[in-house]
C-alpha cells in the first residue's frame, strides 16, 4: 500500500478522519496477513514508511505506524503519506545461550 491520506476532510471532524486512516491501515495489514505463504516461509514482514510526503517519509516498525500518523497530524500537515509493503520471511530463532529458569512458587 502506497497512499496519501488527507487529514482534513470537509464535513468530518479531524479526530474521526484520523480514526478512519488508522482503521484502513489495520484492515490492510490484516488482509495481507491472511494471504497464504509459500511453504518455505513462515511469517509476513512489513516495511513501513510514514511522513508528510513520500520524500520525507521515515522508515518505522509496523506497531509504530498509528503513532507516526498522529505525529504528522499534530504537526499541522494537510496530508500523510503511508507506505506499507508486505514480504514473506522467516522468523529469527533466539539463541539459547542462557538456560530458562522456572519461577519458584
Amino acid at each position: 500500500m502506497k497512499k496519501t491520506f488527507p487529514l482534513h476532510v470537509p464535513g468530518k471532524k479531524d479526530p474521526r478522519v484520523l480514526d478512519a486512516i488508522k482503521l484502513e491501515i489495520t484492515k490492510y495489514v490484516k488482509r495481507e496477513r491472511r494471504k497464504t505463504l509459500l511453504p518455505e516461509f513462515d511469517v509476513w514482514e512489513f516495511a513501513c514508511k510514514v511522513g508528510s510526503d513520500s520524500v520525507t517519509a521515515a522508515l518505522i516498525p509496523l506497531p509504530e505506524v498509528p503513532q507516526a500518523v498522529e505525529v504528522v497530524a499534530q504537526a499541522g500537515g494537510a496530508e500523510v503519506y503511508v507506505e506499507i509493503m508486505a514480504s514473506a520471511g522467516n522468523r529469527v530463532k533466539r539463541s539459547s545461550s542462557a538456560p530458562h529458569h522456572r519461577r519458584e512458587t
